[in-house]
């Protein structure tokens, strides 16, 4: 669209200066214009606005620097307690709401344990935050992948205890944390109240079921679950063959890498029973330096383990085989 503004017609005005006339030029139609044309003058005003031209994006995540100010005291003062309740009281307490929850959460991503405990039983007592489920979702999700089962099933408890319904997401994050001690049987029980209380199991738990009931041999439950997807999962075909596809491709980069592992650790041992022999024979630090093709079978060994504690294990071993 263009806009040719004649001479005769038309009268731009500008904040602070004259109006002045123009010889006939043509302007690219920016984002936003409007036309306002007065009964008593031949003016037309036209107002351009350049913001409306773009939509603007949303603003990163950033942690103010008050919650930043107060994890760094809090880290510097975790072995003194006292210390720790003071900086709650006067500085933590302070903070805005969010602030508050990117505090905890920034102590859960860097596994500051005992600081997270501290900050989140500070946070549920605190009024307006204890009704969060989301807060107690992400302790479990963290006390499951430490597999600390039994404060994360305190928690579950907790939030039963204080009338609260924990949602679907909190179920699946106990569900998880079950799994990650080997516990499936109580994974199952949770995943039957989960249905009982009426929330709807959503794709995450059916894959982490799935996933691990497969691991575990129990094909039967996988089939039964599978069939529940058609009453709880939305497209259920695609998404089962997606979890399939996900399985064959996780299968096979978990053999490709026992093989790896296994024929490394099979070299390895070759080397080190050769050099061990080699060992035998000597009796000092003198021989085993003299002796060319020994120390080649050391070097090997060194340039395949791929472990520093084993190397450094293994020369103590040298050093007392030859000494004693």
């Amino acid at each position: 669209m263009i806009i040719t503004a004649r001479p005769s017609l038309v009268q731009w005005s500008f904040e602070g200066s004259a109006i002045h006339r123009f010889k006939p030029i043509t302007l690219p139609c920016l984002s936003k214009i409007s036309v306002r044309i007065k009964s008593n003058e031949r003016r037309i005003k036209i107002n351009c606005g350049l913001r409306a031209s773009y939509k603007k994006k949303p603003p990163s995540k950033v942690i103010s620097k008050e919650a930043i100010q107060v994890i760094q005291a809090l880290k510097l003062a975790k072995s003194s307690p006292q210390k720790i309740d003071q900086i709650l009281k006067e500085r933590f307490t302070r903070l805005l709401k969010d602030d508050v929850l990117d505090v905890l959460s920034e102590l859960q991503r860097q596994n500051y344990l005992d600081l997270s405990l501290k900050v989140f039983e500070l946070i549920r007592e605190e009024e307006g935050y204890g009704t969060m489920l989301s807060l107690y979702s992400d302790m479990i999700m963290f006390l499951g992948r430490r597999k600390m089962i039994e404060e994360a099933e305190g928690i579950f408890c907790g939030v039963m205890e204080r009338g609260l319904r924990p949602d679907t997401r909190m179920h699946t994050e106990m569900i998880g944390a079950y799994i990650q001690v080997g516990m499936m049987e109580k994974a199952m029980e949770i995943y039957g109240s989960m249905k009982e209380s009426g929330c709807k199991p959503d794709r995450l738990t059916f894959m982490i079921l799935i996933r691990n009931l497969e691991k575990v041999g129990d094909k039967e439950m996988v089939e039964a679950l599978k069939e529940e997807c058609f009453q709880f999962v939305d497209y259920p075909d695609k998404f089962i063959q997606e979890v399939e596809h996900k399985q064959k491709h996780v299968r096979s980069i978990f053999n490709l890498q026992s093989q790896k592992r296994d024929h490394s650790i099979s070299h390895k041992h070759e080397i080190f029973q050769i050099w061990i022999e080699g060992l035998a024979a000597a009796s000092c630090w003198s021989v085993l330096c003299n002796n060319a093709a020994l120390l080649k079978c050391w070097f090997q060994f060194v340039q395949f383990a791929s472990n520093p504690e084993n190397q450094l294990t293994y020369s103590f071993y040298v050093l007392y085989c030859c000494l004693f």
